[in-house]
């Protein structure tokens, strides 16, 4: 990583009594901040225990953060269940954004949790599913950071309505970054059609929420933006921001 100011080099993980009062603090002082100077506290308090998680659903994230910082940790949860397009997006961000793409797969193939749980264990148990072929491996790729960023919006759904720019993610024990929290589509929008940021085809198709292809289907006039995300079910999150 590079970036202009100076950045924490203690390479020791901090308490997470000091990260949740560090973030209490931050979410209060930068609300309102724009996206890169919520990153830049984030690199100059963790520096290389700082990364980003992407669902490539478009690289705006990513965008954002490699402008303050070349070269972050670009986490991405390899499921094995994603949609072409969504791969297509990585395979773009990787390659035109100064960033370090971390493709991390489940424990298993889809073939092997197939032999062991059964077929199509997303359409009886999705949070089973969801749990090893995610949320597992998010904690496992997470091990040697202190605080992570996520694209998460308020806009979304009424659940993500009260996400802090800085906040303190109790199950992990880390700082959880949401940078572009306040923007809206429309912001999201601009930003796309500025910078010419990776977006997914799909949306273009009627979805607008991009999941694992089994769990996610186009959404209908008027709907939850992520109402196409197990629709079968009453679940809105797949655990990775509980």
């Amino acid at each position: 990583m590079s970036v202009g100011s100076p950045v924490r080099t203690d390479p020791a993980r901090r308490d997470p009594d000091e990260l949740r009062a560090l973030a209490e603090e931050a979410g209060r002082e930068l609300e309102g901040a724009p996206a890169p100077e919520i990153v830049r506290w984030a690199v100059k308090e963790f520096g290389e225990r700082f990364c980003l998680t992407s669902s490539m659903a478009d690289g705006v994230l990513a965008h954002v953060v490699s402008r303050v910082v070349p070269g972050v940790d670009v986490i991405f949860l390899d499921t094995g269940l994603h949609f072409p397009e969504t791969l297509r997006v990585r395979d773009t961000v990787a390659r035109t954004l100064p960033v370090n793409v971390r493709s991390i797969r489940p424990r298993q193939t889809v073939g092997q949790q197939d032999g062991e749980y059964g077929p199509r264990l997303f359409s009886r148990a999705p949070d089973e599913c969801c749990a090893m072929r995610k949320v597992e491996p998010l904690e496992r790729a997470l091990g040697n950071y202190d605080a992570w960023a996520a694209g998460l919006r308020r806009d979304e759904s009424p659940t993500r309505a009260n996400t802090p720019v800085v906040g303190f993610d109790p199950r992990r024990g880390k700082v959880k970054v949401n940078p572009i929290a306040a923007w809206t589509q429309a912001e999201v929008d601009s930003y796309i059609a500025r910078w010419n940021v990776p977006v997914n085809e799909l949306f273009r198709q009627g979805y607008t929420s991009i999941g694992c292809w089994p769990c996610t289907r186009r959404t209908k006039a008027g709907e939850d933006p992520r109402a196409g995300r197990w629709a079968m079910f009453e679940k809105t999150e797949c655990g990775l921001h509980l």
